[in-house]
């Protein structure tokens, strides 16, 4: 029998013994964080909508494509294929939007090229940046992104170019 399969109902059942030890209402406090995850969803709506939002004029308006055929000289030059322009720019706002446009790569080069390895690492290892700092940020004090979102973009853009290395001497 396979034990992972009972991880979680004995940590649940742990957490039952442990809270009636301490005599915490298990039901009043489920109820409680319940609550709260509601009013939690319902103030981040306004953000989802407008990254969201934001998302799909960036695709729509053809800037995503603009961009990448000026970024495409300059990803080249640090060695990650110029095909790939359109991912670097899409997958920080969007793990669904850079989920597409791998399988765009997929359908074009192989699921087995370079470029779709490429692709694939990108996908796997980096962040939606500008949803997790909406998320986030908008339920926290810290209002400054000015030095995290840079950072998370630098960040990533380091790891692409790594991975695509890494990618070319596999």
């Amino acid at each position: 029998m396979n034990l992972s399969i009972l991880i979680i109902p004995i940590l649940l059942l742990l957490l039952i013994i442990y809270a009636t030890i301490k005599r915490v209402n298990c039901y009043a406090t489920f109820v409680l964080g319940a609550k709260r995850a509601l009013e939690l969803c319902y103030n981040l709506f306004p953000y989802l909508i407008a990254i969201f939002f934001a998302l799909e004029l960036f695709r729509v308006s053809g800037l995503v494509t603009v961009l990448s055929n000026i970024l495409a000289p300059v990803l080249t030059f640090f060695g990650i294929p110029a095909e790939l322009s359109e991912l670097l720019l899409i997958r920080p706002f969007s793990g669904s939007g850079g989920l597409a446009v791998l399988q765009n790569i997929f359908t074009q080069y192989g699921v087995d090229s370079y470029i779709s390895r490429c692709g694939c690492v990108l996908v796997g290892s980096s962040e939606t940046i500008f949803y997790v700092a909406t998320i986030y940020f908008s339920q926290t004090k810290v209002k400054k992104l000015w030095y995290a979102i840079p950072l998370a973009l630098l960040a990533c853009f380091v790891g692409a170019i790594v991975g695509c290395l890494i990618c070319k001497i596999m």
